[in-house]
């Protein structure tokens, strides 16, 4: 089977602590993808499907919850399913959710432990699953502060759980740190989460690092892993998707509203992104089920 590898831009933004999106469908129809939050998966009814998570494929049964970590490229496909209706629950948060300096914390040594797995992947034991799932379900009925202590609640028992598998083979990826351990990166980026929607330069970064463009550049890529006009986009692009979801803004107001001065651009970098135009992703989301921003 071969599948493209695809760059996902949630609309997880960071003003939010997790985002979960319920729905049911009988088929699975997006590609193998991978982005920068923690993405904990449930799925019911999709026996003969097949999973992949890093470089490991398996065919999956009636009832899995897989944990997978930042960067891990993952997919579920359809395979053998026979087109019953999937139950799918899917919960996505930041990696930063949890401060490193928090999970240095003796109580956090379980799901500290946990996050360093999840970087190959986790599948939670068939009980485990049927133990957490009553509180999946019910999860998007709380609101506030408590849904955050609720999934911090479901992810503590869940790293406490028994028999949990490893699923990626430890050579497949390079294992990263959960922070950009840099008070001059997390100085541009709380800058260019709070003022994408205008017309931000390297320079201006630049100025904020207090260093030359050049070096800011070059300091900025080996940081994040990305260039700073790739890490801007991908930004606004999620600005953007979080837009589509929840409002009933046309198209263009959503581009012109987080930065994009071009809709013709900005229709071409969301599809070459998100591989669909952003037309086609509202209709995706806002048909197939429900979408909860915490």
């Amino acid at each position: 089977m071969k599948s493209k590898l695809l760059r996902e831009i949630t609309p997880l933004t960071q003003s939010d602590c997790f985002t979960l999106f319920s729905r049911e469908k009988t088929v699975f129809d997006f590609p193998l993808h991978y982005h920068e939050e923690f993405e904990l998966n449930f799925i019911q009814h999709a026996t003969g499907a097949r999973r992949i998570i890093g470089d490991h494929i398996e065919d999956i049964e009636d009832l899995e919850l897989v944990l997978v970590g930042p960067n891990l490229q993952h997919g579920w496909f359809t395979h053998k399913h026979k087109g019953s209706v999937i139950k799918e629950i899917t919960i996505q948060f930041h990696r930063d959710l949890f401060d490193e300096k928090f999970l240095q914390r003796n109580q956090m040594s379980f799901i500290k432990n946990m996050f360093e797995r999840s970087l190959r992947g986790i599948l939670f034991s068939t009980e485990t699953t049927r133990q957490i799932m009553p509180r999946l379900v019910h999860l998007p009925q709380k609101q506030g502060f408590d849904s955050v202590l609720e999934l911090m609640s479901i992810l503590h028992d869940l790293s406490t759980s028994r028999n949990m598998r490893i699923l990626s083979d430890a050579t497949f990826r390079n294992l990263e740190t959960f922070s950009y351990n840099s008070r001059r990166v997390e100085k541009v980026m709380h800058y260019l989460n709070n003022n994408f929607d205008k017309n931000i330069s390297l320079h201006e970064a630049a100025k904020l690092a207090a260093m030359t463009d050049v070096a800011f550049s070059r300091f900025f890529k080996a940081r994040i892993g990305k260039t700073f006009v790739d890490t801007l986009i991908e930004i606004r692009l999620g600005h953007a998707s979080r837009m589509l979801i929840e409002t009933t803004h046309t198209v263009n107001e959503i581009a012109y509203k987080c930065g994009f001065n071009n809709i013709s651009n900005f229709n071409r970098i969301f599809k070459k992104k998100k591989d669909c135009t952003p037309k086609a992703f509202r209709m995706a989301y806002t048909a197939s089920g429900t979408r909860t921003f915490v």
